[in-house]
């Protein structure tokens, strides 16, 4: 197939935002009955909260893949092409295989209304899992759970990380409102694993699954972890005992991401999934999730988080001030409008002392001027450089080679400056 085509659909596709978000199962389901019902044709591990779901569920499809099974994961958003939504056995599908999953979910009846964006590519994703004949996969809620578009497998597990209070229009104004709506992925019978913290968000959690007869592991009280450095830890789950682990991604918040990755293994396990010590081990360290305290450079120290909501902006805080605590670090920042920025943006700004404010070409940037009256009360040392790559670009040249520049605010701010190194390749570097 052509590039054209290619670019043709994604057109098409992006195109469908125009539609906006729409929560319902009944366009989903037309869509995946037209294709055969695909997603009834693997065993999914379907993840729900606010943070940790693309860390988890990325380590969860390569402890699979290492423990010989063939793996579907499904996330988003992408940070630079659409392909690295959907991938088997961690290598985003192809150009042509998009084209054609795009041209058979078009071909399907959808009801009474035209599929949002989501909704085309969750069954765009479920296509190729069933096409490509996955053992697993693993998928990614876009929001919420109850009514989102994923909400249709029939999983061997599910997991809810963490609630915090986000998209209150769709989901609720309330820890527990959120949590209802994130547990309603929980299925009867179905393992539950989960990190929830507050006591509204553990009582909705274990009253609903106290209906579906669904059996609920909590962190803290089914299983635990306790760090040996900054990615080592020991992990005591229901079933094992394991010593020794590490994980390839950094910030003390991934430790306790790993452990409902382990209980996850865990609960699979005990369905009869045959995974060793060994393949989780492996598949810990091997684990990849771009854009997530990603250090893409030394000197000038270069990190990327999307920090996209106020929970993430706080354990980027963290790690800032732990581990660059006395380096000058510039930020690099742009932030979307339905996010609480000024909170996002104090977090973010704690340990640096250089801003630049830039925004993404996604509709739903903040736009820079706003930013910038916010920030005015928190930093003194704040640029405004619209297009992100420009943005970053400037960052580079102007640092030395003992600083730091910390990208986030934003996942799509993060893509736009991945795509901007991916282009330039090293000469970004040479200061």
């Amino acid at each position: 197939m052509s590039t054209r085509a290619y670019r043709e659909c994604l057109d098409a596709m992006f195109g469908m935002r125009r539609f906006g978000i729409i929560l319902g199962l009944e366009t989903i389901g037309n869509i995946l009955k037209g294709l055969g019902n695909p997603q009834d044709t693997f065993r999914a591990v379907h993840i729900a909260g606010t943070n940790g779901k693309g860390s988890i569920a990325s380590a969860l499809a390569t402890i699979l893949q290492q423990a010989g099974y063939r793996v579907g994961l499904y996330t988003s958003p992408h940070l630079i092409k659409f392909n690295e939504r959907i991938c088997i056995n961690s290598l985003p599908i192809a150009d042509d295989d998009v084209v054609a999953s795009w041209e058979a979910v078009k071909a399907v009846h959808y009801g009474d209304r035209e599929p949002t964006f989501f909704e085309f590519s969750t069954a765009m994703a479920f296509h190729e899992f069933g096409r490509h004949g996955v053992d697993y996969a693993v998928i990614e809620t876009g929001m919420g759970g109850r009514m989102d578009a994923t909400n249709v497998v029939s999983p061997a597990a599910t997991v809810i990380t963490n609630i915090s209070l986000e998209h209150k229009t769709y989901l609720g104004d309330t820890i527990a409102a959120i949590t209802g709506e994130k547990a309603g992925i929980i299925k009867p019978g179905i393992p539950v694993i989960t990190g929830v913290t507050q006591k509204t968000a553990k009582k909705v959690v274990e009253n609903i699954a106290a209906e579906k007869s669904a059996p609920v592991y909590l962190k803290g009280r089914d299983f635990r972890v306790r760090r040996n450095g900054q990615n080592r830890f020991s992990y005591w789950g229901f079933d094992h005992t394991w010593t020794g682990m590490q994980t390839g991604l950094i910030g003390s918040h991934q430790v306790e991401n790993a452990s409902l990755t382990l209980a996850t293994c865990e609960a699979l396990m005990r369905g009869g999934a045959e995974i060793s010590m060994e393949n989780i081990q492996a598949g810990l360290i091997l684990n990849n999730w771009p854009g997530r305290l990603e250090v893409v450079s030394q000197k000038p120290f270069v990190i990327l988080d999307g920090a996209h909501n106020l929970m993430a902006a706080r354990s980027l805080s963290r790690f800032l001030q732990d581990n660059l605590a006395g380096r000058p670090i510039t930020m690099v920042a742009g932030i979307l409008d339905d996010k609480p920025y000024e909170a996002i943006l104090k977090d973010l700004l704690a340990p640096c002392e250089r801003l630049i404010i830039t925004r993404p070409k996604i509709d739903r940037a903040l736009p820079t001027a706003v930013l910038r009256e916010v920030a005015a009360s928190l930093i003194a040392n704040i640029e405004v450089i619209e297009d992100v790559g420009d943005a970053l670009r400037h960052a580079l040249a102007t640092v030395k080679p003992d600083d730091a520049v910390c990208v986030a605010g934003s996942l799509y701010v993060v893509g736009e400056a991945k795509a901007a190194l991916e282009k330039a390749g090293d000469s970004l570097f040479q200061i």
